[in-house]
């Protein structure tokens, strides 16, 4: 009978640990953001647009990184935890911040759409436009299954609404214009006009087992 005390108490241990597992990685994961939110505080000064002709190639990869289930999704998916794959890429300093009020969404901007750097911030794809600046800068987040992370709530934006964002010390309001949802291969999100500053979000659609991609385009307020 001891024995069977001692088995049916560790039984129940294990089953809290599964329960606490996905709260406590999720905690973790909005302590990481909290931490960039501060440092984009500090954002040095203005730096030269970025462009790389491996456009197609790395929204390819980006669309990799959207069909992969967020690290705390994952855990509620599995009775154990899942290891993590192993990334070299190292997290970088945020070049930015991005605010809607809509949605009350406040999210640090990394450079790069690594599994790490996707896993509790906002990314700039650094093929394309550099934020606030002439072109067609392309921000991407996952649409996480908890109310209100990520880009959880991009669908409640509407037309109109306001993206501000905020680099180096200053803030650039773009207006939202466009709202749809596209094929992952769709790369004529990303293209730029001649004297527009354009700022597209891109995130999944739907959230789970995601098949396309949900688009939100706004034009820099002048």
């Amino acid at each position: 009978m001891p024995r069977l005390h001692k088995l049916s108490y560790m039984f129940i241990m294990l089953g809290i640990l599964m329960i606490l597992f996905p709260t406590a990685r999720e905690w973790n994961e909005d302590r990481e953001q909290n931490e960039l939110l501060k440092a984009a505080e500090l954002i040095p000064e203005k730096s030269e647009a970025i462009w790389n002709p491996g456009l197609i190639n790395n929204y390819d990869r980006l669309s990799t990184r959207f069909a992969e289930i967020p690290v705390s999704d994952a855990q509620q998916e599995a009775a154990f935890p899942i290891p993590e794959p192993i990334e070299t890429e190292d997290q970088q300093t945020p070049i930015a911040t991005i605010r809607m009020s809509r949605i009350d969404l406040k999210l640090p901007v990394l450079e790069g759409a690594t599994r790490k750097n996707m896993r509790h911030a906002a990314v700039h794809m650094p093929e394309t436009g550099a934020l606030g600046q002439m072109g067609n800068a392309a921000i991407a987040a996952h649409r996480a299954r908890t109310h209100g992370r990520l880009f959880n709530r991009l669908n409640e934006v509407k037309i109109g609404d306001e993206i501000v964002v905020n680099t180096r010390g200053e803030n650039y309001v773009y207006k939202v214009f466009n709202i749809k949802v596209v094929a992952p291969t769709d790369v004529s999100v990303l293209k730029s006009f001649n004297k527009q500053k354009l700022l597209t979000l891109i995130t999944c659609d739907p959230p789970v087992k995601p098949t396309h991609r949900l688009i939100v385009q706004a034009k820099q307020s002048t």
